[in-house]
C-alpha cells in the first residue's frame, strides 16, 4: 500500500534535518579546539554542578578545581557555587555518573554533538510555516536559512567553544527553536511551554520569549478580528473562542511554572532568593559595578548597544588585524539581519516575531556585560532564532547582495570559529582586563 502524501513528505523533511545536523556537526567538529575533544574544557561549570547533584550537595563541596582560575562562580558564606542556570547541568548529569569524575567528562565535546539540532530544529519550523501557507519560500531557502544560521552567524563560534558560558548558547537555541516550532498554530502548548520552561533554566532572557505563543493562541482561537471589520482594533471576543484561548494557555503555562518553581527552589536553598541564579555573588572584578548599580540597568545600555552596533574589527601597525575582546557588531558578523528591517511584506506574524525578539533582546542589553570575551555578540543567539524565521516571512527578495551578505557572514564567522580562544591566534584580538575599552584603544 502506498504511503500517503503527508507521510512521504515528513520523512523527506526529517531526512533534510538530519542532513543538516550531520553537515553542520562535522563542521563543528572540524573547527573545534582539538583540547575540547579529548578532554575537559578549563570551565567545566556544568559538569561540577552535575557532580555536586550527584553527591548530594547543592555547593561544590570546595573551592572550584584550580584548573578553573576560579572564573565566575558564586561564593556565599564560604561556599562556592556554579551561577549558570542549571538545566545544560541536567542533561551531563547521566555522562557525569558514568564517568564518576567531572574531570573525565569530555564536556566540550559533549555540547559539540547537541550543536546542530538547533538549526535543523530550525529548519522544521520553516517548513511548518510552509506547510500551513504562511512561508512562501521553498524548501531549499529554508534549509539554506537553518545552514546559515549555523554557519554565517556568532553561533558557530559558540557551538565550538564548549565552555560553560557558550555552552549555554547551544542549549538554549536547540529549545528556543524547538519552542519556535512547537508554538505555531498553539497546536502543542504543553510542549511549547516546556521547552521555554527549560530554556528559561538555560538563558533567562528567554522568559520573555512569551508573545510568540501568546500570539499564536490568539491567532490560532480566532480572536483577531477579520479584515475590514468594524472591530478592526478589537477583536470580537465570543465564549468559544475565549474558552480556546484560555486552554491552550493554561496548558502552556502549566509545564512553564513548573519549571520555574523548581529553579526558585534551586535558588532559594542555595542563596535564600528565589530570584538569585548567584551572579550577583560572582568573584570578579567587576563586582563593584554590580553592587553599584546591579545585574540590569539603564545604566549598561549606551555601552551594550555601542558593542552590537558599532564595533568594528581595526588594524594596528603594531598587531596586526585586531578584534576587541568586546565582540563585533551583530551586523558586522550577520549582515543578512540587515534585511529584516525592509520587508516586503510585514504582517502580524512578522510583528509578534519582531517584538518577540525585541523582548529577549532587551534584558541582555541592559544585563552589566556585554558578553565579553567574545567573537561577536553572543547574546544574539537568544533572539536570533526569531530574527531567522522574519526573513522566511518577509518577503524581500533574496538577490545577489543577500547571498554575497551570506557569504561574508559564513566567512567571518568560520575566522571567528578558527580563532577565537585559541593560543595560536589570540594576537588578533584586543583584550584589556577592565572592560573599559570598547573600541580601538587611543
Amino acid at each position: 500500500m502506498a504511503a500517503a502524501p503527508r507521510s512521504v513528505g515528513q520523512r523527506r523533511r526529517v531526512g533534510i534535518a538530519l542532513g543538516i545536523y550531520l553537515l553542520l556537526t562535522v563542521v563543528f567538529f572540524a573547527t573545534a579546539p582539538r583540547e575540547r575533544l579529548l578532554g575537559h574544557s578549563p570551565y567545566n561549570h556544568y559538569a561540577l554542578l552535575a557532580d555536586a547533584w550527584l553527591h548530594g550537595r547543592l555547593d561544590l563541596g570546595g573551592p572550584p578545581p584550580a584548573y578553573t582560575a576560579n572564573n565566575d562562580f558564586a561564593e556565599r558564606d564560604g561556599k562556592y557555587y556554579v551561577s549558570f542556570p542549571p538545566f545544560p547541568a541536567v542533561l551531563i548529569t547521566p555522562i557525569v555518573a558514568l564517568a564518576h569524575r567531572p574531570e573525565r567528562v569530555r564536556d566540550g565535546q559533549f555540547f559539540l554533538w547537541l550543536a546542530g539540532i538547533g538549526p535543523a530544529v530550525l529548519f522544521l519550523a520553516l517548513e511548518k510555516l510552509r506547510r500551513k501557507g504562511r512561508s512562501e519560500r521553498s524548501e531549499v531557502t529554508h534549509a539554506a536559512l537553518a545552514l546559515l544560521f549555523g554557519l554565517g552567524t556568532v553561533y558557530w563560534f559558540c557551538a565550538v567553544e564548549g565552555t560553560v558560558w557558550f555552552a549555554a548558547h547551544v542549549v538554549g537555541v536547540a529549545l528556543t527553536a524547538l519552542y519556535i516550532l512547537f508554538s505555531i498554530d498553539a497546536d502543542r502548548p504543553v510542549l511549547a511551554g516546556l521547552m521555554l520552561g527549560l530554556g528559561v533554566a538555560t538563558r533567562t532572557s528567554l522568559l520573555f520569549a512569551v508573545p510568540w505563543f501568546a500570539y499564536e493562541a490568539f491567532r490560532a482561537a480566532n480572536l483577531a478580528p477579520a479584515a475590514g471589520s468594524a472591530r478592526r482594533f478589537w477583536p470580537g471576543f465570543d465564549g468559544a473562542s475565549m474558552r480556546a484561548f484560555a486552554r491552550q494557555t493554561a496548558l502552556f503555562l502549566a509545564p512553564l511554572l513548573l519549571v520555574g518553581l523548581a529553579l526558585a527552589w534551586h535558588n532559594y536553598t542555595r542563596f535564600g532568593d528565589p530570584t538569585e541564579f548567584g551572579h550577583r555573588l560572582l568573584q570578579v572584578v567587576w563586582r563593584k559595578r554590580i553592587n553599584e548599580w546591579g545585574l540590569f540597568s539603564y545604566h549598561y545600555l549606551g555601552r551594550n548597544l555601542g558593542v552590537v552596533l558599532t564595533s568594528l574589527p581595526y588594524y594596528s601597525a603594531k598587531s596586526g588585524l585586531q578584534v576587541n575582546g568586546h565582540g563585533l557588531g551583530l551586523w558586522v558578523t550577520t549582515p543578512v539581519l540587515l534585511w529584516v528591517l525592509w520587508p516586503k511584506r510585514a504582517n502580524a506574524t512578522y510583528w509578534a516575531l519582531g517584538i518577540t525578539a525585541a523582548a529577549v533582546a532587551l534584558p541582555c542589553l541592559l544585563y552589566q556585560n556585554t558578553g565579553w570575551l567574545q567573537f561577536g555578540y553572543r547574546f544574539s543567539n537568544d533572539f536570533a532564532p526569531f530574527l531567522f524565521v522574519m526573513l522566511a516571512l518577509g518577503r524581500c527578495r533574496f538577490g545577489a547582495l543577500f547571498w554575497l551578505a551570506a557569504a561574508w557572514g559564513v566567512a567571518i564567522n568560520a575566522f571567528g570559529a578558527v580563532t577565537f580562544g585559541r593560543a595560536d591566534y589570540q594576537h588578533y584580538y584586543f583584550v584589556e582586563g577592565s572592560q573599559r575599552v570598547l573600541y580601538q584603544p587611543d
